[in-house]
């Protein structure tokens, strides 16, 4: 079988502090959707003939985790109705295939996501939103060494924002304080501090 070959997880000892990745360059659609189909606890990508496997490291899911809750917290303050769509794969078959960290519908369930989750620690980039273009998602967060963007995308391409166009009265300055309290603190008083302080 294809995914024989994988050896994975690749080091679990480090998978706690950072990212485990793998990357198969010269890959095909077929190998990515093989893939899919048996590599369920990693996160699976394909675009350009690269299919890249991430195993989500603990901080990566702690901060992962921060922004889900505060996403829903947010949503439930305006009473804005929110539909969870977590790391499902989204896909434009033949060009690109993502699973995102967190995703959410938003107003009403749709297929494709309005607001996609993206964390970084030793895997990915700001190259996700070429994947994303393609899948059609009309907001991306990216959250990299401390910081989060926020991109739209407008007219195919993503431009970034400094405040969301999916939760409105949030602003990228005023959410990085919250998260980046997430390594250290409970998600609980973390939320709470959040929801006060919202205006």
């Amino acid at each position: 079988m294809f995914t024989d070959r994988l050896n994975l997880p690749i080091n679990k000892e480090l998978n706690r502090l950072e990212d485990q990745t793998l990357s198969l360059t010269g890959m095909t659609w077929d190998d990515y959707e093989k893939i899919t189909q048996f590599e369920s606890n990693y996160r699976v990508s394909y675009f350009d003939g690269v299919i890249t496997i991430v195993s989500p490291s603990l901080n990566h899911e702690k901060i992962a985790e921060i922004i889900n809750g505060l996403v829903k917290a947010y949503c439930r303050k305006y009473n804005l109705l929110y539909f969870p769509m977590g790391s499902t794969t989204l896909k434009s078959p033949f060009i690109a295939g993502k699973e995102p960290d967190h995703s959410f519908s938003l107003e009403i369930e749709k297929n494709i996501p309005d607001l996609a989750i993206e964390v970084v620690f030793s895997s990915g980039s700001v190259r996700d939103l070429e994947k994303y273009k393609y899948l059609r998602v009309s907001e991306v967060w990216i959250w990299q060494n401390e910081e989060i963007k926020f991109y739209q995308l407008v007219d195919s391409q993503y431009v970034e924002i400094k405040v969301s166009s999916c939760l409105p009265k949030l602003s990228s300055e005023f959410l990085i304080e919250f998260i980046n309290r997430g390594l250290g603190e409970s998600p609980l008083t973390i939320e709470n501090d959040f929801t006060q302080q919202l205006q």
